[in-house]
């Protein structure tokens, strides 16, 4: 019998992040939407840090995560290595 023993990331987080009250439209707005009211309620989130860390390991191409947009963790990354 295999067993899948891929290790599966910790996402308690999510419960207690103030984007699973909202829904996911001012997370991942149509393309040149702003991202000024995402942005607000990361601002407001303590998961905020979880969340960030999280797109950043796991890549996450789109959307606002950490209260940074796609552009930003891409020059985060750029800026970090």
């Amino acid at each position: 019998m295999h067993t899948d023993t891929t290790a599966t990331p910790d996402l308690a987080w999510q419960a207690e992040a103030l984007c699973a009250e909202t829904g996911a439209d001012f997370f991942f707005p149509e393309p040149g939407s702003s991202v000024r009211e995402a942005k607000l309620i990361c601002g407001m989130c303590e998961m905020r840090s979880a969340c960030l860390d999280y797109a950043l390991t796991h890549d996450e191409r789109f959307g606002v995560w950490g209260g940074l947009s796609e552009k930003e963790r891409l020059q985060l990354r750029r800026t970090s290595r």
